[in-house]
């Protein structure tokens, strides 16, 4: 977290997190003057920045500033909420009155636990803070999309993709004491080669701070696979041992975390969680934890408590879910700090996971196939059975053949239909080193894995 305004790259000045509190204090005064029993005001703000290119030219900067407040007003059981980027004394006057309104008309919540209460500051987390991201310019995200771009161009494709630079300020008060404010960063280089005989390579990376990205090396990873995977071939679906990179892993984690990391998913029976069950080898360890800085760290969640450490899969044994206020409320336990804005029928979810790293250099996942596939990561993957973990979903941009520990020809993309719980039982090899990449449901920090078996159902011909 900084204390007071930053400057924005276009030279302007930002209201700080300290400025955003101020007002959802005053939101939360104007609620309870207005009758609310508990109100809670959440302020969000982001200056973000993008810069594309397509066709091996940069073709777009943009940038956008926003900033909107969400306020839960609370009637005895009855919740309403309402949200407004109106942030004037007339704004929150309306936005007061609606959510008000909604609350005295809607039916009330038996299970309601009420708003969190305050349990001590939360942690101010520097390292979730870059002042190389905060003021990273057009010039400078050009630069590294030149430097894509060039690998392209020597490995003789075209590159594609897009830079982002974001600065968020997250402000949350309520009537029960609770008031934070944080300033996090976050950037991401994706970068997308096509080759002109059909082949097409992927890379990206996520920070904190944006300078220590590696444009260059992102952009020559993405090139060489578009470049290798030219003229692939067809190959029969089954099941095959696979080595999956980092890409293809943070789908695994995300869907697990989306299907049954989440407290409301045990509590609506739709889980495949149960505490105590083994679901891979003691190689396997998958912790939600928002404080490392390898990942995309948060102090606190969007209802202002603050985040913990929590062991989803310790040794290959779940070991626990996440918690907001309301599901922590109906388990007679504490909220974890994996609140969304409200509201929110979703549940929790574990926003930072973090897979421990094994001991096999990334570069010999490979040797350890006999006869099996490389895949560089899913595409369009959907859950077909949420409490079995089956997802069905596609490879793409670089999947191959392994014969005798060695890659021979690259293969058109495969459908599957898989479990993932299955996948991560058959965990046979975890990389040393580790990624920090975006996923749906937020910064997760990954190894690449060989898995002993999976099964892939259609194949693609053109």
């Amino acid at each position: 977290m900084t204390d007071g305004s930053t400057r924005r790259p276009d030279g302007g000045r930002s209201r700080g997190a300290d400025d955003w509190l101020d007002l959802a204090r005053r939101a939360v005064s104007l609620a309870t003057a207005a009758g609310a029993t508990e109100a809670e005001a959440l302020v969000t703000a982001d200056d973000a920045q993008l810069t594309r290119f397509a066709n091996s030219e940069i073709h777009q900067n943009v940038a956008e500033t926003n900033a909107a407040l969400n306020l839960r007003f609370v009637v005895g059981k009855r919740v309403g909420v309402a949200s407004t980027g109106r942030l004037d004394d007339e704004g929150l006057r309306r936005v007061t009155e609606r959510a008000g309104a909604i609350a005295r008309n809607v039916e009330e919540l038996a299970d309601w636990g009420g708003l969190p209460s305050s349990d001590g500051a939360a942690p101010e987390l520097s390292v979730a803070f870059a002042a190389g991201t905060a003021g990273a310019t057009p010039e400078m995200r050009a630069e590294a999309a030149r430097a894509a771009i060039a690998a392209a161009d020597a490995a003789g494709v075209v590159a594609y993709g897009s830079f982002s630079t974001s600065t968020e300020r997250i402000a949350v008060a309520n009537s029960k004491g609770i008031g934070a404010a944080q300033e996090r960063t976050t950037s991401q280089l994706i970068a997308v080669a096509m080759g002109p005989d059909g082949g097409s390579g992927y890379a990206e990376a996520a920070a904190v701070d944006a300078t220590t990205i590696d444009a260059g090396a992102i952009g020559r990873e993405a090139a060489e696979k578009a470049r290798s995977t030219a003229n692939a071939r067809s190959i029969e679906p089954g099941d095959y041992p696979v080595v999956l990179e980092e890409y293809a892993v943070v789908d695994i984690l995300d869907m697990l975390g989306y299907l049954g990391f989440s407290a409301l998913a045990v509590q609506e029976e739709r889980s495949f969680v149960e505490v105590g069950r083994r679901i891979g080898p003691e190689s396997v360890t998958i912790v939600d934890d928002a404080a490392d800085p390898a990942g995309l760290p948060m102090a606190f969640d969007y209802e202002g408590v603050p985040k913990r450490r929590v062991e989803l899969i310790e040794q290959g044994v779940c070991a626990g879910v996440v918690y907001d206020a309301q599901t922590a409320a109906r388990a007679g336990a504490h909220s974890t700090g994996h609140g969304l804005p409200a509201p929110n029928p979703y549940g929790p979810f574990p926003l930072n996971m973090v897979m421990a790293p094994g001991l096999t250099p990334r570069d010999e996942l490979v040797a350890g196939l006999d006869r099996g596939l490389l895949v560089t990561r899913f595409h369009y993957t959907n859950p077909v059975h949420p409490k079995l973990a089956i997802v069905t979903g596609m490879t793409r941009d670089g999947t191959f053949l392994v014969e005798g520990g060695r890659i021979v020809a690259p293969v058109r993309n495969l459908r599957f239909t898989q479990s993932y719980l299955d996948a991560v039982g058959g965990t046979a090899a975890i990389s040393r080193e580790r990624r920090t990449l975006r996923g749906f449901l937020g910064g997760v920090v990954v190894p690449a894995l060989r898995i002993e078996s999976f099964t892939f159902t259609g194949a693609t011909e053109h």
